[in-house]
């Protein structure tokens, strides 16, 4: 088998930070229990379990057992299946032995042998899925697909569109608003400076951040739902396969931000983020969307990286609500802690990365075809 570049491996780097996110949230009161980090490896069967947590203990590791595989199958040219699952299924164990380990110092997390064992047959389980499918020829007829579709060099684009409903499962104070990070880093960078001479160095704001009104709120809407169909536009080069794409985009993103205020306020409210400014902005990005589909792929990227700008410029200018602020605090601090840090560093990094991804792309003489 010819090796092949994958999305599979950055997915799996990503999906890998994940679980050690997950696993260690929050981060905080490290310290040595007096114990051997490895003793709950000889701890005997848990007194309290459900089928929720075996459940998602073996779920939470298939899909790194799957892209890990999957990678391994697309890389090495002389990997077979049997060797494929074997090196997946040490790779998901080798992690979730270190992350069991690293919770012996926290004494917020409690450390399992179960819990371990469990990880390792959800990656083993993910891993054989890979394989299966590759064999029946899916994986096979993915990349014939792919290669039809999307120009050869379109894995950072592919990854990053992945990405993106994920991103928009943190709540944002607008719609599709990515990356309004302005006044948190702001917030954070004095704090780290007070108390020290360097907090003299920082250069007080000159305004005051405003609210956004209707038709500013309306213009970044679009914007943000534009982007990630222009960053469509810059693998894909049919017009007809723009337009389904796009489609999808859109879809993706109303179900996503649904979703986020469904797990926010409650299902009732899973659709009271559709203002008339929202209404309005999806409609705007679909007929820009559609204006631009047989636009060049350069002309294209030259438009997310004019969009993405004029969007982060436009979301910073604002503050957040009092009322969005209870809503991160429903995340931070309640039921959705451990998921809240990766949807929201997604959500402040996304539109960023995306930004350097069009700089690289246009940042070349002639676009990969």
């Amino acid at each position: 088998m010819a090796q092949h570049k994958t999305t599979a491996l950055p997915l799996a780097l990503a999906y890998a930070a994940l679980i050690v996110y997950a696993s260690l949230y929050p981060f905080g009161d490290w310290r040595d229990q007096g114990i051997a980090p490895w003793a709950y490896l000889a701890a005997s069967w848990p007194k309290y379990w459900t089928g929720f947590d075996f459940a998602i203990n073996v779920a939470g590791y298939v899909p790194l057992g799957f892209l890990a595989a999957l990678t391994v199958l697309r890389t090495r040219a002389t990997s077979d299946g049997s060797r494929a699952v074997l090196r997946a299924t040490l790779a998901g164990a080798a992690i979730s032995f270190a992350m069991e380990t690293l919770q012996s110092y926290l004494p917020a997390r409690i450390p399992s042998n179960v819990d371990l064992g469990l990880n390792t047959i959800g990656t083993l389980v993910g891993a054989v899925l890979a394989v299966g499918l590759e064999r029946a020829g899916a994986i096979a007829h993915w990349h014939r697909a792919r290669s039809d579709w999307f120009v050869e060099d379109a894995r950072g684009a592919l990854v990053l569109l992945a990405l993106w409903p994920v991103a928009l499962l943190f709540p944002a104070a607008v719609t599709f608003g990515l990356g309004q990070v302005f006044e948190r880093l702001e917030t954070a960078v004095s704090e780290l400076l007070l108390d020290t001479p360097f907090i003299d160095w920082l250069p007080l704001r000159q305004f005051e951040l405003q609210p956004l009104v209707p038709g500013v709120e309306l213009l970044c809407v679009m914007l943000g739902a534009l982007v990630p169909c222009l960053l469509w536009f810059t693998v894909t080069r049919a017009p007809a396969r723009r337009a389904m794409l796009m489609l999808a985009t859109l879809v993706a993103g109303i179900a996503a931000s649904a979703l986020s205020a469904a797990l926010s306020y409650g299902p009732p409210h899973a659709w009271s983020w559709v203002s008339l400014p929202v209404q309005l902005g999806i409609a705007g990005a679909a007929v820009l969307g559609i204006l631009v589909l047989w636009a060049p792929r350069r002309l294209c990227g030259g438009l997310l990286l004019l969009g993405l700008v004029v969007h982060l410029s436009l979301l910073n200018q604002a503050p957040e609500s009092a009322y969005f602020a209870q809503t991160l605090a429903t995340w931070e601090q309640g039921r959705f802690i451990r998921f809240n840090g990766l949807a929201q560093w997604l959500g402040w990094l996304w539109p960023f990365a995306t930004l350097g991804y069009a700089l690289v792309t246009l940042s070349r003489r002639t676009p990969r075809s």
